[in-house]
């Protein structure tokens, strides 16, 4: 088999499951190795196999720490791939935080479900443990940005950075005589914290992402957005429960909150905690890749002075006991699971506090319902009562948006053979095909899961 071939074995018509496997004589490579979420159809294909056995796959390729990307690793190095997982530093960091963390909430919730004999198995067991995702931490190689590497001999393979979170890449890989450009997941060129992508080098086939390619980012930045919301919530004494990303997003909002403090926007005064053992060691890790953010030393000092971090189960629940104006940054961002759906089943019922939303939020998911504005969610198999005023953040994405897309590809000059459009709802997959194709007059398709193309 002379041709290189990719098959879309997630990631795409979703935002989720990110695995594409690039196969060229008789060798199989993984880029990216992500879970699905979201809708119960689609976490379902987690426990599915691979149409290619784990020890038929060669090598592994993260382009970044987020586990819709880097979280079914785990389970791959159990059920048999013994090979190097090859990522920048700053995703190797990550993950180091991130995996652990996942495979412990898998037990946490098979345990949860046994002891309430709620699943159809039984026992219920996770998806993988943490132990097992300690394991799979061990095949890590980390390679720097802008410096070539072969994760098997004849496949030449170098990041750039793609700004979005710490470490996170684009990735073009060159074999059988073809340059492939895998985006990753694309930063913002006006990111408040993250620096801004590279410029893509020249491809043959280039898969791109969509999350947000349906869609422009609001002229207002996150201040604006957040300023007035933080101000109604000060002057009413609620509070503020804020389901964040730990990896990027915790960052951001409290690099803004901090900020609306210094321009005397927000009360010096309001008090801040960000309960979330996760987020607390992600931003610790900003001092040590300082090349790839836009933050000062005094900066990150601030970053992490700015907010009373909760580590333990005992100071999150001693959080229950104060009274506001306060704000409460928390795991997870889109609300499935982590310490913010206590936050949540405490305060979404009081019309003094407030939910403030930071980014997609995948449908099915209890983040999407708040959005969508809903009355009741399911916490812990009880219905609450939401009656504190749901704020939506459109400003406070880390992903490009259509027409930042448009201008990323735009600024490789020369047009590939064909561009796959991945990872992101079908509706904003295809908007963003469309503009493609009449915009740039270039060859695009959105390919369907579990198919197979030429690259």
């Amino acid at each position: 088999m002379n041709n290189v071939n990719i098959t879309f074995l997630g990631g795409s018509g979703t935002v989720t499951g990110s695995k594409y496997l690039v196969r060229h004589n008789g060798k199989s490579l993984l880029i990216d190795c992500g879970l699905f979420q979201g809708y119960k159809q689609l976490r379902l294909r987690n426990w599915q196999p691979l149409p290619v056995t784990p020890r038929q796959i060669d090598a592994v390729v993260l382009t970044h720490a987020h586990l819709d990307h880097s979280g079914y690793l785990p389970l791959l190095a159990r059920d048999g791939y013994t090979h190097a997982i090859h990522c920048t530093p700053g995703t190797r960091d990550l993950c180091t935080i991130l995996l652990p963390d996942s495979g412990h909430l898998q037990e946490e919730d098979a345990a949860f479900l046994n002891r309430h004999q709620l699943s159809s198995h039984s026992p219920a067991l996770p998806l993988y443990t943490r132990l097992d995702a300690l394991h799979c931490l061990q095949q890590f190689q980390i390679h720097a940005f802008h410096k070539a590497f072969e994760p098997l001999p004849g496949w030449r393979m170098t990041f750039s950075p793609a700004g979005h979170i710490l470490g996170a890449a684009s990735v073009l890989l060159e074999v059988g005589g073809r340059r492939i450009l895998f985006s990753g997941d694309l930063g913002r060129p006006d990111d408040l914290l993250m620096n801004p992508p590279d410029a893509p080098p020249q491809a043959d086939t280039v898969l791109i992402e969509s999350t947000y390619g349906d869609r422009e980012h609001p002229p207002e930045g996150l201040l604006d957005e957040l300023g007035p919301a933080l101000q109604r919530l000060a002057a009413r004494g609620g509070i503020a429960v804020v389901p964040v990303f730990a990896v990027g997003r915790a960052q951001v909002v409290l690099h803004a909150i901090g900020l609306l403090k210094a321009q005397g926007v927000v009360p010096a005064s309001l008090k801040v905690f960000l309960d979330s053992p996760m987020a607390v060691s992600t931003t610790g890790l900003f001092q040590h890749h300082m090349q790839e953010h836009r933050l000062s030393g005094r900066e990150v000092q601030a970053l992490e002075h700015g907010a009373t971090m909760v580590q333990t189960p005992e100071q999150s629940k001693g959080l229950a006991k104060l009274h506001g104006p306060m704000v409460i940054l928390s795991a997870s961002g889109m609300a499935t699971g982590g310490r913010v759906l206590h936050h949540l089943a405490l305060h979404a019922g009081d019309h003094r506090n407030m939910i403030i939303l930071t980014g997609h939020q995948a449908p099915g998911t209890r983040g999407a319902r708040l959005a969508e504005g809903e009355k009741t969610i399911r916490i812990h198999g009880q219905d609450v009562a939401v009656r504190a005023e749901v704020v939506r953040l459109s400003s406070a994405s880390a992903h490009a948006d259509g027409n930042q897309l448009i201008a990323w590809l735009r600024s490789m000059g020369h047009a590939p053979d064909q561009v796959y459009v991945v990872h992101g709802e079908m509706g904003a997959a295809d908007l963003l095909r469309q503009r493609i194709e009449h915009e740039l007059r270039w060859r695009a398709a959105v390919p369907e899961h579990g198919s197979t193309c030429t690259a």
